[in-house]
């Protein structure tokens, strides 16, 4: 239910879209109410020239990405480049890279020998490719998903997770080995448990390891290993389960080059690397204490470390809500690589250089290469075409605070801040709590803009981290487990709270917003409790049984650990759905909805509505065609951001500078 400088360009803040005064001219600061700041960052400036960049690989003279473009309703194409050469785009318009194995998708590219195989997301057929000519089917015209590809060198095929949708029930999941030219819809491998994901050859092809799970269990839950070899056939032969009693989640699993087995387990509290031999896990040394190395797999393919050429190791280590690259060299040696990043996409190691994705906390993403000492040399592909002057990016702080159950809960906080415009003395900022999806994500420190838009309007911003989060262990992320709508709620309400307290949030004008189970989260709190004076909603659940009779098979049994078995605990279930708590709404309230979302259907967010409206609470709804689970339209990344600003503004008496679109408020007096 589920998103400084540039390194190595010393002139990325004087080409920003950011006010930068004239030489020998002073900045006018004027003193305004919060909330009322006149800003330079739209909402249509979020979206302009952005992209996303990931999936990044090495084949021949070339490295490979899918770079998603919002301004193309979403779509995900492929790019190329190599060294002295500009990124150029390769894939036809008519083609869009994703796949929708599990939803949530994951890896839709592989590349062997100049040819590129990759999933179309119109169809969910696989198209072998080469560049300059048209992509060619080589799955049937059914509906079947694949993800997860790599290429077999040894026996020239595809190995793939398969998702087949042709029967009645559930969708059904294997592995599978695909003919890389001819139609075929593949030759099952393996099958037989309700999830498979993460195949991995060893680099001579000779072994193959996976991880597999069960409902209710998610893979953040409990997965098992294994690993098998091949038989001339080229079907699997000594399958072993490495972990047969796994309460465990066991993720990423690779070789080393003498194939020895390696994967992540959190069988400590933290996820971690292990070697693994049959059924013995030997921890691997990294000499980091209370950090994750490992995160949910949402999607298909993720990886968390790396191999280099002399059998070191590189990995990324999450400590709350900062990632850090980390080299252990062969003598167990571990150092923190200074790439001025807090986070990390997918890395290609080649001839002595680094290639990966970078956040940063003060500029966009890129595509960077680095030293081995971690030392950036060269950007080559931005997130944005533009960046915002530092003067109107504020610093991240993660704070965390004293809940009234005991314990504490975490977030990072992000002050008002605009070069142009100062605080009226002896006055609070209206506070804005986004509530990540998930709810086993995490909010980072990476560059936000989408953020800063509300900060340079004189907003402030806690990105909560609240108990069922990553990035502080497993029993962090577990003690939301049966108390999804209590542990959540109780934190968003407690973080506001708490920053009103210090005199960082106005008490009177505390916000909250969030999407899927975010959007769950902001409407769970207006139903039990009156902390919040308003908030925003996106494709958030209102009936949690309603959620559990009717989404997709991945998530269909998550709900089981959250709250509790159903029909069993149908109790629970009417207990802490907001829509049976109408008499606790009493705060306006803003939903967002895409009506084509397969995960939380649109009748969720006009249940509420139509609820709070006949009930006489100020509320807004607006539903977006072609939208899914997210919203990828640039237009409609517009629309929600202004839509969200106008609502604030109208029920809370605040006088944004903009000059916003008006959606029709029921009940606003």
């Amino acid at each position: 239910m589920a998103c400084s400088k540039q390194p190595g360009d010393e002139q990325s803040g004087s080409s920003s879209s950011g006010a930068v005064p004239v030489s020998g001219q002073e900045t006018v600061v004027k003193e305004l109410p919060y909330g009322s700041w006149p800003s330079i960052i739209t909402a249509a400036s979020l979206v302009e020239g952005s992209r996303g960049i990931g999936g990044l690989s090495k084949d021949g003279e070339y490295f490979y990405w899918v770079e998603s473009r919002p301004e193309q309703g979403g779509r995900n194409t492929i790019m190329r480049w190599q060294p002295d050469s500009s990124p150029e785009e390769i894939l036809d318009e008519a083609f869009n890279v994703r796949t929708r194995v599990q939803e949530y998708g994951g890896s839709s590219l592989v590349i062997h020998g100049g040819v590129l195989w990759f999933s179309n997301f119109a169809d969910q057929r696989v198209y072998r490719f080469t560049a300059g000519e048209t992509p060619v089917a080589i799955t049937p015209e059914a509906d079947l998903r694949y993800a997860g590809c790599s290429f077999d060198i040894q026996r020239s095929r595809l190995l793939c997770i398969r998702e087949d949708h042709r029967g009645m029930g559930e969708p059904v999941n294997t592995l599978v080995a695909l003919s890389p030219d001819e139609e075929n819809e593949g030759i099952v491998l393996f099958s037989g448990t309700d999830f498979v994901s993460a195949p991995r050859l060893s680099s001579d092809g000779k072994r193959i390891a996976f991880t597999s799970w069960m409902h209710p269990n998610m893979p953040w839950d409990s997965t098992s290993l294994h690993s098998a070899a091949f038989d001339e056939a080229g079907m699997l032969t000594g399958l072993q389960i490495h972990n047969p009693q796994s309460d465990e989640s066991v993720i990423d699993p690779q070789w080393r080059d003498n194939n020895t087995l390696v994967a992540l387990s959190d069988r400590d509290n933290w996820w971690k690397p292990y070697t693994v031999n049959e059924s013995a896990f030997t921890a691997i040394d990294t000499g980091l204490e209370k950090v994750e190395i490992g995160g949910p797999a949402w999607s298909i393919g993720g990886r968390y470390y790396w191999f280099l050429p002399d059998s070191s190791m590189l990995f990324v280590a999450r400590k709350g809500s900062v990632e850090t690259l980390v080299h252990l060299d062969r003598e167990g040696n571990t150092t923190e690589l200074q790439t001025g990043a807090v986070s990390y996409g997918s890395l290609v190691y080649d001839d002595g250089q680094l290639y990966f994705t970078a956040g940063f906390a003060d500029k966009p993403a890129a595509l960077v290469r680095a030293s081995l000492e971690g030392t950036v040399n060269d950007v080559i592909r931005r997130s944005s075409d533009s960046a915002l002057d530092v003067d109107w990016v504020p610093a991240y702080e993660q704070v965390a605070f004293p809940l009234p159950s005991g314990g504490e809960a975490y977030g990072v906080y992000f002050a008002p801040k605009n070069p142009d415009a100062a605080a009226v003395k002896g006055t609070a900022p209206p506070l804005i709590v986004s509530v990540h999806g998930g709810p086993t994500s995490v909010a980072g420190v990476s560059y936000r803009p989408e953020h800063y838009y509300w900060t340079s309007r004189g907003f402030a911003v806690l990105d909560l981290n609240y108990r069922g989060s990553t990035g502080f262990g497993r029993e962090y992320r577990r003690a939301l487990y049966g108390q999804w709508g209590i542990t959540d709620v109780e934190d968003a309400a407690a973080g506001a709270a708490w920053l009103a307290e210090q005199g960082l949030a106005d008490a009177e004008r505390l916000i909250i917003r969030g999407g899927s189970a975010g959007g769950y989260t902001t409407l769970a709190v207006h139903a039990f409790y009156d902390t919040f004076a308003a908030g925003a909603s996106y494709f958030g659940v209102s009936d949690i049984e309603a959620l559990a009779k009717d989404t997709h098979k991945f998530e269909s049994r998550y709900l089981d650990q959250l709250v509790g078995p159903y029909p069993e605990r149908k109790d629970l279930y009417v207990e802490r759905s907001p829509i049976h708590h109408l008499d606790g709404f009493k705060a306006p309230l803003l939903l967002l909805q895409g009506l084509d979302d397969p995960i939380v259907p649109p009748n969720q967010s006009e249940m509420i509505y139509e609820a709070l409206k006949t009930s006489g609470v100020p509320t807004a709804y607006v539903a977006f065609e072609g939208e899914s689970h997210g919203f990828r339209k640039a237009e409609n990344q517009i629309a929600a951001r202004e839509a969200e600003l106008y609502f604030y503004a109208q029920v809370l008496g605040l006088s944004p500078a903009d000059d916003l679109p008006e959606i029709p408020i029921d009940n606003l007096n």
